[in-house]
């Protein structure tokens, strides 16, 4: 096989990166650009044999890498940010070539948040703490340790930002990691392993590997050398990666799918609730986040639903690459081909498509918003991962909660009211592992982020997450017992 492909004038290595070098396999598979399914190049596809080799050389630089200061390790982490900032470019082509995302976000938002994971981590590793306290006259003395080999398997949706948003944590914590990328969007994953070796990360601290999770993930997250696993995705491969880490009890963080609802109060400023449900469109509705189930007060609907048409109808879709596109293509066939089945069976069962309801050209699906659905409908209980909403209505708070609930998730949930009052009341009854009031996405790291029920387990996010890649240790001191000869 070819050891670079070039994708958009950008070389990228096709090869895993084990232990500071490139590894190639003896098969492959082939990457293709969901902008017009174009075959971008053959990528080493590993199994067993390099999961064991990644694992092992994370193993065997765990040692140095834990036992390096905390300001080493932040300046590294430092100068990884610098080499993301100086191939910002680079970056957001690739991957907007590759998964299909827009370039305009990847350039101005995506990717110098790809940097900011470093240095938020870096900087919250040098003042990580706990205050000493006594015990009848014993000091406690609590420490983060590291853990030490993780693997780390991400999504195709936002490639680069959600493998740093768990890279940089665990490199901060003094944690060796192999990251597994989705088999779909693999290339920034290439890029990143690059720029941290350049950035002087040593040999084995960072590790890379590709594939598909039946051959290479399933002997990773099995793998008795492995500390910690973190996994974001769907809820089926959650379970499976359970089962493998089980018998190891390897500890688990899992960031999984979500139904979120958009609560949209009659008091509400209308042209505000109109915004943060054509928002939910972004990423072509590839946004685990996304509240995809909107729920407006019976008072409004008509009013909410007329102006909700009019702009979302002016949303431009087509090719990501292009500044006055709003709406790129879903990432694969089968993605496709699954979004389109929701909500065909949907329409088949008495949904109204207000607007969109068919594929496009392409791998491109129209935005779509149904109607007249029932609460116990697949479309509004199941996660679709594409552009496509459903509108409920309801009289009252007890309503608008029963139904916001009503799913076997709760990652986020988004509510539009004009009374802070309402908001409160509201918000403190919603299972969600986020709520915004009157805005979406607003994220700072500081934050615990993480869903309930089948959202996921754990959160991440500023302590949060040093307490997931680290073993936390009280270290009690008694006052008395000390040689005084040696002072």
């Amino acid at each position: 096989m070819s050891e670079n492909i070039t994708v958009a004038g950008v070389s990228v290595d096709t090869r895993h990166w084990i232990g500071g070098r490139r590894v190639a396999s003896t098969s492959t598979f082939t990457d293709h650009s969901p902008i017009d399914g174009s075959a971008l190049g053959e990528i080493a596809r590993g199994g067993p044999a390099e999961a064991e080799a990644a694992v092992a050389a994370a193993r065997d630089a765990f040692p140095g890498w834990a036992a390096t200061s905390r300001a080493e390790r932040a300046r590294i982490l430092h100068a990884i940010a610098d080499g993301v900032e100086k191939r910002i470019e680079e970056l957001a082509i690739v991957e907007t070539t590759d998964n299909g995302a827009l370039l305009r976000s990847h350039r101005r938002g995506v990717m110098p948040r790809v940097a900011h994971n470093f240095r938020f981590f870096a900087d919250w590793l040098l003042g990580l703490g706990h205050e000493d306290f006594d015990t009848r006259g014993h000091t406690n003395h609590v420490s983060w340790d590291p853990a030490g080999p993780c693997v780390l398997i991400t999504p195709w949706n936002a490639p680069l930002m959600l493998a740093t948003w768990k890279v940089a944590p665990a490199l901060a914590a003094g944690d060796t990691v192999v990251l597994k990328p989705a088999e779909w969007s693999p290339l920034t994953a290439s890029l990143l392993a690059d720029i941290a070796a350049e950035a002087g990360l040593p040999a084995g601290v960072l590790n890379v590997v590709q594939g598909y999770g039946s051959e290479i993930g399933d002997a990773l997250t099995s793998h008795p050398d492995v500390r910690r696993i973190s996994f974001t995705g769907s809820v089926p491969t959650a379970r499976r990666i359970a089962g493998s880490a089980a018998a190891n009890l390897t500890p688990l963080s899992l960031e999984l799918g979500g139904k979120s609802p958009l609560l949209v109060f009659a008091d509400a400023d209308l042209d505000l609730a109109v915004d943060l449900a054509v928002e939910q469109y972004d990423n072509a509705g590839q946004v685990c986040l996304a509240a995809t189930r909107l729920l407006v007060e019976e008072p409004v609907a008509e009013e909410f639903t007329r102006r909700f048409v009019e702009k979302a109808t002016a949303l431009r879709q087509g090719d990501p690459r292009e500044e006055s596109t709003d709406i790129g293509p879903n990432i694969h066939p089968r993605q496709l081909e699954k979004i389109d089945g929701f909500v065909r069976r949907a329409l088949a069962q008495g949904a109204r498509a207000v607007i969109g309801g068919h594929r496009n050209e392409g791998q491109y699906y129209a935005p779509t918003l149904l109607t007249d659905v029932a609460q116990d409908a697949e479309i509004v209980q199941e996660e679709v991962f594409g552009p496509v909403l459903t509108l409920q209505t309801f009289t009252g708070e007890d309503e608008a909660v029963r139904l916001a609930n009503d799913t076997r998730f709760g990652l986020a949930a988004t509510v539009a009211t004009g009374d802070r009052e309402r908001a409160e009341r509201v918000t403190a009854r919603l299972v969600a592992g986020t709520v915004w009031v009157n805005c979406f996405f607003v994220r700072d790291l500081q934050a615990p982020f993480g869903g309930s029920r089948q959202s996921g387990v754990g959160r991440e996010g500023g302590t949060w997450s040093f307490d997931f890649y680290c073993d936390l240790k009280n270290t009690v001191t008694a006052p008395k017992g000390w040689n005084q000869d040696h002072g």
